[in-house]
This record gives structure tokens, C-alpha cells and sequence, in this order.
């Protein structure tokens, strides 16, 4: 009963909330929300969970799940740290993160050892974290790890009518898994909470001044946080540049990225060809396609391992797109498969079930905030359209890339999520404690209705800095980069004045700097260390291709990226 008299006070708080509502909806200050005050975060050991030895410390920094709402419901973001290994050198923090949504940067300190960072380590404690969705961060799960992992699955580059149905309908039923395991806190999962948890963790690093460095989404949110917070930045790296156009998040980014993965799969397959003394599929890209091709039809018809179907062959392959680290062994593993010896591509392409809860997790991240963050297509007539048209230029990864974003058609609206918070807040009613709560939840929705009455859907943030009120940043990118294709970087240089932008030419790895192009790494240091800028836009030239036979490092191993 008392629920129910809770509730029966909803229909005036709405009255009274359009009554106020201010011209154009514009809020004036007084109405802004206090902004939160962070605790400096306690070091100590790492969990054990983490796998992180004991030179790494480990903390946890509380953030608001809202923050319109900064005394409301908090969550707790894991966050590592290795020390500046010259204290008299110290500059102070340096945090990154590698992309996604949905990857960690828990293990982050860990590259203080690796020769190219060592210089860069001398200077800067190295701190990592877990954004929130993602590890022990408030972790969030649209669907049962071990059918998130089911094997073997099937990858179509053309798929028919039959097809098409199926995974919509498994589409649809992951977005409702999203709502239902995630519930209330579902919204506040999105690009701008990220951005403010990452000023957040700033300051209860106690770092009067941001030093970041983000690779692929990590630019994007990076953008988002000097949009917001201009003068909290000292430095930033933004590396493999994610288009920030409102029109582009996310839909169109999808599709650009389609043409982009052709080109470069266009790379491996010439690469291919011209080894083909070696690996023995052709002497032509479209013979090393066929060969390709032949590979997914027999494991369509007989799955390898009995786990080993088209998709995992995809999902493996598609690696080389992002770093060709990767060309060589993914050349051997096809040519062994087709000329009988499976067991390079067993080794490259077998789910790992230890992997499971970790892989749906960060889909899980991957969709929540995409889908958050921007309006997507609702008729599944335009993704039809679009991606059928596309498919026709570029069909390596395009269907492929659809069904991994068509949740987002069947994603609840801002005040679908806030009437799902008001429920989930009246079945807490009957709790002694909740009649505060209850009626916090109550204003919020009547606050989310009146802004979708006023100014429709809410589109994301537009990017972009006034000359001058932003440091000068560090943009790099690979001229042939498929995850963000080199357009995004000139978008971003455009909208953040006094930036600069280091291309390498004529390559296409997906995170480039500290990497295996000496020129790119050079100028990051030299960042870094020093502050020193390039020119306006400077050239490096291409790193070396790989040679037949060579072997990914595990650091080339770790991509950024989705």
C-alpha cells in the first residue's frame, strides 16, 4: 500500500515538472547538480582476480552511477598503478586506455617494462583501470557467458532472407537480455559518463591536470573529455582516431569502417599472393580468396574440432585488419588447413572457455554503450538496405559487423529506460528506506520526459574545442587503418584547434604509436617528455611488411580497438 501511495504521487510530480519547465528548455545554473567530490584513491595489493604481480598496486575509485544525480547510487571502478621508476624525473600520472568500449587497461603499468616505454616510465606513474561495465567495474552482462560463446557459429558474406531472419531475432533477444540483467542502471552506461569518470579518477589521483593517452574509442571518449573539460588537460595522445561527427556515432562510423576492412583485407590478401612460393593459395588476390572461401565452405559442412565453424574463421581472420603482426600466421594456418595439416588453424581460431565470461563482458560494454550514446535505425528495412548496399563493395566484414550492432534497433528509448528505473524503484517501496529514493527516481523521469518533449531524441555530444582553450594535442593514425579509417583523424585535428597529427603512411595497423614505427614513437616521446608538438600535420613513413615466417610478439597480440 505504501508503494502504491508512492506511486499515485508520480502524475503531480510530472504536472509540476512541465508546469516549471523553463523556456526552450534551457536550465539555468541553480539547477545544475553539484559536481561530486572524489576520495583520494587507498593503494594496495592487487586481487587476485586481476593476475597482476606484486609490483603493481591496485585501488578503487567511487563515481556516481549518475552523475545528474551525484548522491544517489555509486559503483566502484578498479584502477592499477606502477610508480615513475626516476622519482627525481616524475612529471606525474599517465592514464590510458586501449579502446573498445568494454576493453581494460588493468594491465597497462605493466608496459613501464617493455624497452619502447621505458623512457616514458621514468617519468610517469603508469595507471590503468577497468572503466565502469567493464571487469569488477560495476560489471555489466547482457547474456549467459556460455552462450555468448556457443561454437561453432556461421559468418555469411551474403546472407539470405532465412539467415537474416535468425539473427535478427537473436539481436532482439540480446537487447532484452541487456535490460533485464542490467535493469535501471542500463542508461548510464555511455561515452560521457566515461569522460567524466575519467576526470574523476583525475582528481582523486590527486593530478591537477590530465595526462591520457587513448587508442581507437579511447580517442573518441578522450574528444568527449576535453569538449568537457578543456582546461583539466595537461597532455593528450590520441591514437587510430575515431570519426567524433554526431552524424557518424555510431551508425555510419559502422559502415564506414565495412569499406575501410575491405581495403585492408584487400593488403593481406596481396600479401598472400605475393608468398605464394610459400603458403602455396595463389598468385592473385582472388585466388587467395577463393582459397579463403573454400576454407569457410568445408568448415560449414564440417566444423573443425567440433567448435570451428565460418564464424570463428572470420572472427580470427578479421585480426588481420587490425595489425599485420598477424599476416604470417594467419597465412600459415589457412594453407595448412587446405593442405591437410589443421592444426595451426586449431591452435589460432578454438574458443577458449576460460575466456568466456571475460569475451561477454566486453560485448556486453561494447553494446551498452554504442546503443547509449547515440539514436540507431529502428526499421530494419534501412539496415537491410544499407548494408546490402555495401556488401556489394565490401563483403568481408560488413553482415558480419551488422549482427554485432543490431541490438541497438531493438534498444529502449531514454524514458523506456527511466520508466524501467521508476518500476525497479516502486518494487524497492515497501523497504523502509526507499521513499527517498522512490521519489528522486520519480523526478528523474518526469525531467527525462519534459527533455524528450522539449528537444526530441538527444544526439551525442558535439566534439570540438575553441582556439585556444584547449593544450595542443597529439593526434596519430595509419593512412590505411580499417578499425578507424583515416578520415576520423582529419575530423578530429578540424575540431580540436592546435592540434597535430603524425600519419604513417601507407600502413594500416590499428594503434600505432610505441610500436614498430621508430618516426610515430619518436614523436610521442618527444610529447610526452618534453611537450613538444610537431608540425600541424607531419609524415612517417610505413614500418616494414612482415616477412613469411614471423611471429606476433604478445604485445602485438594485445589490440586496441574492438
Amino acid at each position: 500500500m505504501r508503494a502504491l501511495a508512492l506511486y499515485g504521487t508520480i502524475g503531480s510530480l510530472l504536472v509540476t515538472a512541465l508546469a516549471t519547465a523553463p523556456a526552450g528548455g534551457a536550465t539555468g545554473a541553480a539547477a545544475a547538480p553539484p559536481a561530486p567530490v572524489p576520495h583520494r584513491i587507498e593503494f594496495g595489493r592487487c586481487a587476485a582476480v586481476e593476475h597482476l604481480p606484486s609490483t603493481v598496486e591496485c585501488g578503487r575509485l567511487t563515481v556516481p552511477l549518475d552523475y545528474a544525480r551525484p548522491d544517489g547510487k555509486k559503483i566502484h571502478l578498479t584502477v592499477s598503478r606502477i610508480r615513475a621508476t626516476a622519482r627525481g624525473e616524475r612529471q606525474g600520472a599517465l592514464v590510458f586506455n586501449p579502446g573498445g568500449p568494454g576493453a581494460s587497461s588493468m594491465e597497462f603499468p605493466l608496459y613501464g617494462g617493455l624497452p619502447k616505454w621505458r623512457k616514458v616510465a621514468r617519468a610517469y606513474d603508469f595507471v590503468g583501470y577497468a572503466p565502469r561495465g567493464v571487469g569488477r567495474s560495476a560489471p555489466l552482462s547482457c547474456q549467459n557467458p556460455k552462450e555468448f560463446a556457443k561454437a561453432p557459429t556461421d559468418s555469411r558474406m551474403h546472407p539470405d532472407a532465412a539467415f537474416k531472419r535468425k539473427k535478427r531475432a537473436e539481436a532482439r533477444a540480446y537487447a532484452r537480455g541487456c535490460v533485464r540483467r542490467a535493469g535501471a542502471d542500463l542508461p548510464y552506461y555511455n561515452s560521457v559518463n566515461n569522460a567524466r569518470d575519467l576526470d574523476m579518477l583525475r582528481a582523486a589521483l590527486g593530478e591537477k591536470k590530465l595526462t591520457f593517452m587513448g587508442a581507437s574509442y579511447g580517442t573518441y571518449f578522450g574528444a568527449v573529455y576535453a569538449t568537457l573539460f578543456p582546461g583539466h588537460v595537461r597532455r593528450m595522445i590520441f591514437d587510430s582516431v575515431v570519426n567524433p561527427a554526431p552524424h557518424k556515432i555510431w551508425y555510419r562510423n559502422n559502415l564506414d569502417q565495412d569499406i575501410a576492412f575491405e581495403r585492408r583485407w584487400g593488403d593481406w590478401l596481396g600479401w598472400v599472393a605475393r608468398h605464394n612460393d610459400r603458403y602455396h593459395l595463389g598468385t592473385t588476390k582472388k585466388a587467395v580468396q577463393q582459397a579463403y572461401n573454400k576454407a569457410a565452405g568445408k568448415l560449414r559442412r564440417t566444423p573443425l574440432n567440433g567448435k570451428i565453424g565460418p564464424g570463428q574463421l572470420q572472427s580470427a581472420f578479421l585480426k588481420t585488419g587490425y595489425n599485420d603482426a598477424f599476416w604470417p600466421m594467419r597465412a600459415e594456418a589457412l594453407a595448412g588447413y587446405l593442405h591437410g595439416n589443421p592444426k595451426p588453424l586449431i591452435a589460432q581460431t578454438l574458443p577458449r572457455d576460460t575466456g568466456a565470461a571475460a569475451d561477454e563482458n566486453s560485448n556486453a560494454v561494447y553494446t551498452a554503450v554504442e546503443c547509449n550514446d547515440a539514436p540507431w535505425p529502428h526499421d530494419w528495412r534501412t539496415w537491410n538496405r544499407d548494408n546490402t548496399e555495401i556488401a556489394r563493395i565490401a563483403p568481408f566484414e560488413t553482415w558480419d559487423n551488422a549482427w554485432m550492432n543490431l541490438p541497438c534497433a531493438y534498444w529502449p528509448d531514454r524514458p523506456a529506460s527511466a520508466a524501467a528505473e521508476l518500476d525497479d524503484a516502486v518494487r524497492r517501496a515497501d523497504h523502509p528506506a526507499a521513499g527517498r529514493d522512490l521519489a528522486d527516481v520519480a523526478g528523474h523521469v518526469a525531467r527525462t520526459q519534459v527533455d524528450e518533449a522539449l528537444h526530441g531524441r538527444r544526439g551525442p555530444l558535439d566534439v570540438h574545442t575553441e582556439p585556444g582553450a584547449l593544450p595542443p594535442v597529439l593526434l596519430l593514425a595509419a593512412e590505411r587503418d580499417a578499425a578507424t579509417p583515416y578520415r576520423g583523424a582529419l575530423e578530429l585535428q578540424r575540431r580540436l584547434p592546435g592540434s597535430s597529427l603524425v600519419t604513417e603512411n601507407g600502413a594500416g595497423t590499428h594503434g600505432v604509436a610505441f610500436n614498430d614505427n621508430a618516426c610515430v614513437t619518436k614523436y610521442a616521446e618527444a610529447y610526452l617528455l618534453h611537450g613538444k608538438i610537431p608540425g600541424h600535420k607531419v609524415y612517417c613513413a610505413p614500418r616494414a611488411e612482415p616477412l613469411p615466417g614471423q611471429q606476433a610478439t604478445r604485445a602485438q597480440h594485445a589490440l586496441p580497438g574492438k
